[in-house]
C-alpha cells in the first residue's frame, strides 16, 4: 500500500514538478547558437552540449536534490519555507530582516519568470508547426493566444481534474523524447564525449567569451528548479529525487546528446533540432504533444505563483488578496482571480512584442540565474546557522554554488539591452511593492499598539466604571496578542455597551506551513471567569487558509466562555485607514504606493472567512 502511494506521488511529481525543465530541450540548443556567432562545427556542439548536461548535474542533482532540498521548514520547501526557517534562528533582528528582504527578492524574481514561462513554452511549441505546415507561419501568434487564454480560463477550476492527466502526459514526453535522442546517439556515437566534463572546459578555454555568452542560454536547460524544492512540501523529498534520477535527468541528458549526434550531422537542422529528431510522419504527433507538455510547464510555474502570493499573504509581505479555493479534498489547490488576468495580460503581451521564441529567448533566464543566487545564500546560512555545520565545508560549498550562480548571472546580464531587462523590471517592481507593504504596515500596526492599549487594562476599567451588558457573544479581532482592538475601544465609546460575553481574536501566523488543529487554539480568561471577556489566540501556518469560525469551533470545549456558535454570533473588525503625513519614517512615494496597494486589499471579513451578514467594521485612522 505504501509503495503504491509513493508511486503515485512520484506520477504527480513528474506531472507538476518537473514540466518546466522537461520541456526546456525545444528551445536551448537553438537559443545557444542563435545567441553568438559559434560555429556548428562538432568541437562546439559537444562543447555545448557538455555545458547543459553538466549545469543539470551541478545545479538540478547536486545542488537542488543533493543539498537545498535539506533544507525544509516541516516538510514544506521553497524560498518561502527557507525565510521561515531563517526567522526561527537566534541571529539578531536586523540580520533576519536583511535575509528575508533578499528571500522576497528572490520571490519577486519569480514572478519576472512565470511571465516569460508561459510565453516561451507555448511559443516554441507551437512554431513546430512550421515544420510540416509552413502556410501556418502567419498565424503561429493567433495560435499561441489562443492557447494561453485557454489556459488561463481554466485556473478558476482549479488543476483538480486536469491533474490525474498532467503525470502520464509529463511521462510520456520524456519518453519519447529519450528515444528520439537515443536513436540519433546510435547513429553518431561520437557525442558521447560530451559527458566528459574537460570537454565543457576545453570548450572555455578555447572559446571563452562565446563560451560566457552561451551560458546565457545554457541557464534555460535547469530553468524550473525552483519547482522541485518549492513542491516538496505536495510530494516528499523522496519522490522527487526518484523521479529525477530514475526518469527524467536520463531522459534529458539522452535528448540532448540526441540532439547534439544530430546538429554533427545536419548542420542546417539547428532552427529546430528537437522536432527534426523524428521521421516526417510523427512529427504532428510529437507537435501536439510538445503543446500539450508546454501547458502542464506554464501551468506549474502559475500555480507556484499562487502558492508564493499565499504565504507572502501570511507573513506580512503583501496585502490581504482573495483566494479561492478550487478543491474540497486537495489542500494547496487555489486560484488567485487578480494575479491570474495579470500575469496572462503581460504573458500576451510578451508573445505579440517578441513574436519568436528566438527573440523571448535573450529575455529569459535572468529571473532563474538571480533566484540561483538568492537560494545558495539563504541555504549557507541555514547551513551555518541552523545546521551548525563546520565553516571550511560552508565556505567550500559556498564557493563552488556561488561561482557558477554568478557566472550565470554575468552571462545573462550580457543581454539586458535585448529583452533581459523585463524579468529583473518585473522583480523589481514586485520587490518594490512587498517590501512597502512590509515596511509600511509594520509602522501602521507599530502605531495602532500605542492606541490600543492592553487588555488587561481594558478589564480593569470595566470593572471601576461597570456598564450595561446585553445579552449575546461578540467576537472582536485584534492585531496584537494582549491588546483592546481599536473596534473595542470604539464600541464602548460610541454605544456606551459591550455584550455580556466578549470574544478578543488574535490571529498569530507562524514561521511554520502548518499548525495542527490541537495546537491552533490558546485562552486566556484575563482574570475571574465571571467577567465575560476572553482572550483566543488563532494560530495558523503560512500555507493553511485562516478561517476563524471553523477555528473556533474547536474552542467550544476548552472554556464555558468560548462555549458559543461561530456562526451566529456578531463579529466586530478594526480596519485603520493610513492617513498620509510629512515625516521621514519611510519614503513618499512608498506612502502612496502603501495607501494604493490597502485600498484594493481584501476586506478582513472574506480574508478571515467571516459571516457578512453578522460582521462589522470600525474604522480608525492613523498617520503615516
Amino acid at each position: 500500500m505504501i509503495k503504491k502511494k509513493s508511486n503515485w506521488l512520484i506520477l504527480g511529481a513528474l506531472g507538476v514538478v518537473f514540466g518546466d525543465i522537461g520541456t526546456s530541450p525545444l528551445y536551448v540548443l537553438h537559443a545557444i547558437f542563435g545567441s553568438s556567432d559559434l560555429g556548428l562545427s562538432e568541437q562546439n556542439i559537444l562543447g555545448a552540449i557538455s555545458l547543459i548536461i553538466w549545469s543539470i548535474t551541478l545545479v538540478v542533482t547536486i545542488k537542488y536534490i543533493g543539498l537545498i532540498m535539506r533544507a525544509n521548514n516541516n516538510g514544506e520547501g521553497g524560498t518561502m519555507a527557507l525565510i521561515g526557517l531563517i526567522r526561527q534562528t537566534d541571529m539578531s533582528k536586523k540580520r533576519k530582516l536583511w535575509l528575508s528582504l533578499i528571500g522576497i527578492f528572490g520571490v519577486s524574481l519569480f514572478y519576472g519568470d512565470s511571465v516569460i514561462t508561459p510565453a516561451i513554452s507555448v511559443l516554441s511549441a507551437v512554431e513546430g508547426t512550421e515544420l510540416i505546415m509552413p502556410e501556418l507561419s502567419k498565424f503561429i501568434i493567433p495560435i499561441t493566444l489562443v492557447f494561453l487564454a485557454g489556459l488561463f480560463l481554466l485556473q478558476s477550476r482549479g488543476t483538480g481534474t486536469i491533474g490525474m492527466l498532467f503525470g502520464p502526459i509529463i511521462v510520456l514526453w520524456l519518453v519519447v523524447s529519450g528515444i528520439g535522442g537515443l536513436v540519433q546517439i546510435i547513429n553518431e556515437p561520437s557525442v558521447l564525449g560530451a559527458l566528459l566534463p574537460t570537454t565543457a572546459v576545453s570548450f572555455f578555454v578555447d572559446h571563452p567569451l562565446q563560451g560566457f555568452i552561451a551560458m546565457g542560454a545554457v541557464i534555460m536547460s535547469v530553468t524550473g528548479t525552483e519547482a522541485l524544492y518549492a513542491d516538496m512540501g505536495h510530494f516528499g523529498r523522496d519522490p522527487i529525487k526518484k523521479a529525477w534520477l530514475w526518469l527524467v535527468f536520463p531522459t534529458l541528458s539522452l535528448n540532448y546528446l540526441g540532439q547534439g549526434s544530430l546538429l554533427i550531422q545536419h548542420q542546417n537542422y539547428i532552427n529546430s533540432p528537437y522536432f527534426l529528431l523524428f521521421p516526417e510522419p510523427v512529427q504532428l504527433p510529437i507537435i501536439i504533444l510538445a503543446t500539450l507538455a508546454t501547458l502542464i510547464a506554464s501551468q506549474a510555474v502559475i500555480s507556484g505563483a499562487f502558492s508564493l502570493t499565499r504565504q507572502a499573504v501570511q507573513l506580512g509581505f503583501a496585502p490581504r488578496i482573495m483566494i479561492k479555493h478550487t478543491s474540497n479534498r486537495e489542500f494547496g489547490q487555489i486560484y488567485i482571480p487578480m494575479l491570474n488576468w495579470l500575469i496572462a495580460s503581460l504573458v500576451m503581451i510578451l508573445v505579440v512584442s517578441f513574436g519568436t521564441s528566438k527573440d523571448l529567448a535573450a529575455a529569459y533566464g535572468m529571473a532563474c540565474s538571480g533566484t540561483l543566487v538568492v537560494s545558495s545564500i539563504l541555504l549557507l546560512v541555514i547551513m551555518r546557522s541552523v545546521w551548525r555545520q563546520n565553516l571550511v565545508i560552508v565556505t567550500f560549498i559556498g564557493i563552488v554554488l556561488l561561482s557558477l550562480d554568478i557566472l550565470f548571472v554575468a552571462s545573462t546580464s550580457s543581454k539586458l539591452l535585448h529583452g533581459a531587462w523585463l524579468p529583473i523590471a518585473i522583480a523589481g517592481i514586485s520587490f518594490a511593492l512587498l517590501s512597502t507593504w512590509y515596511k509600511a504596515h509594520n509602522i501602521i500596526s507599530h502605531e495602532r499598539h500605542h492606541m490600543e492599549g492592553t487588555l488587561q487594562d481594558f478589564v480593569i476599567k470595566l470593572k471601576k466604571h461597570p456598564i450595561t451588558r446585553v445579552e449575546g457573544h461578540a467576537v472582536y479581532l485584534g492585531q496584537h496578542a494582549g491588546n483592546a482592538p481599536l473596534a473595542l475601544h470604539a464600541t464602548l465609546d460610541q454605544l456606551h455597551e459591550l455584550h455580556e460575553n466578549i470574544i478578543v481574536v488574535t490571529v498569530e501566523t507562524t514561521n511554520t506551513p502548518h499548525v495542527p488543529e490541537k495546537q491552533r487554539v490558546v485562552i486566556d480568561e484575563l482574570g475571574s471567569p465571571d467577567d465575560g471577556i476572553s482572550h483566543i489566540t488563532l494560530r495558523f501556518g503560512f500555507k493553511d487558509t485562516p478561517n476563524v469560525p471553523k477555528a473556533l469551533e474547536t474552542a467550544r470545549t476548552k472554556s464555558p466562555e468560548a462555549n458559543f456558535d461561530p456562526y451566529d454570533t456578531s463579529y466586530f473588525i478594526s480596519r485603520s485607514k493610513p492617513v498620509i503625513k510629512k515625516n521621514r519614517r519611510i519614503a513618499r512615494w512608498r506612502k502612496y504606493l502603501y495607501l494604493l496597494m490597502d485600498q484594493n486589499s481584501a476586506s478582513p471579513t472574506d480574508f478571515y472567512k467571516l459571516p457578512v451578514n453578522r460582521t462589522i467594521e470600525m474604522r480608525s485612522y492613523i498617520e503615516l
